[in-house]
């Protein structure tokens, strides 16, 4: 298929990226809509969700990623992450990246969904063009009717599993003993010890994890705390 003949639908707020300004430059033909699952539809079942490096640690700390990721998997049957940056930036954005790395493990043996690094935008777009390429693309994406979801239940275990060693069946275990995902992060180590298959090592490093100074934090911010 000619390039000028490709057709990516594009999220309204990838805009800012300039990659929907990069894959117009090369011919593909966009589509710009507020997509409610995924950034870029580039055939009828292959969606991509684009993070930054930053972005990507933000949303496993504050449980946005996987509740993402249950929604990429119930949508469509190719769902794909793309993340974008320097991948040594990491360890300047969390202290601890075996959590990142245990995430990152869980989207692709937990949810099945690859995770494919690309250092910048321009490399992005060429990803993006070459999956548009692929034979079954050839017949076009499509946009799906999904409603934004409010499954109170799934959310509250998206936020327990972003937590260290924390699969589905532990976050299960820690709402029947606490009743809400509040209750879990406040409870103290030895609390969490007593969850059926947790342990007292992995309680540390979950409270660990929880209560060590994030780097996002600003140095106004501190001042105002120790005032």
């Amino acid at each position: 298929m000619k390039i000028d003949q490709l057709r990516i639908i594009v999220d309204e707020r990838e805009k800012k990226s300039g990659i929907p300004d990069l894959l117009k430059a090369v011919g593909v033909n966009i589509e710009v809509r507020t997509l409610p699952v995924g950034d870029y539809i580039v055939a009828p079942e292959i969606v991509v969700e684009r993070k930054s490096i930053r972005d990507l640690i933000s949303s496993i700390f504050d449980g946005r990623l996987f509740d993402q990721c249950n929604r990429l998997r119930e949508h469509f049957q190719h769902p794909v992450i793309l993340m974008e940056g320097d991948v040594d930036e990491i360890e300047e954005f969390t202290e601890n990246p075996l959590v990142f790395y245990g995430a990152i493990s869980s989207i692709a043996i937990d949810f099945k969904i690859p995770v494919i690094p690309t250092p910048n935008a321009t490399h992005t777009a060429k990803l993006l063009v070459s999956m548009s390429s692929r034979k079954e693309a050839q017949k076009g994406p499509f946009l799906k009717k999904i409603k934004k979801s409010n499954d109170l239940q799934r959310q509250q275990l998206s936020v327990l599993c972003s937590l260290p060693g924390v699969g589905e069946k532990l976050a299960t275990r820690m709402l029947e003993k606490f009743g809400t995902p509040l209750q879990v992060l406040s409870a103290s180590s030895v609390e969490l010890a007593k969850v059926e298959g947790l342990g007292k090592e992995r309680a540390k490093k979950i409270k660990d994890m929880l209560e060590s100074k994030s780097k996002f934090l600003k140095s106004s911010n501190q001042k105002t705390l120790h005032d």
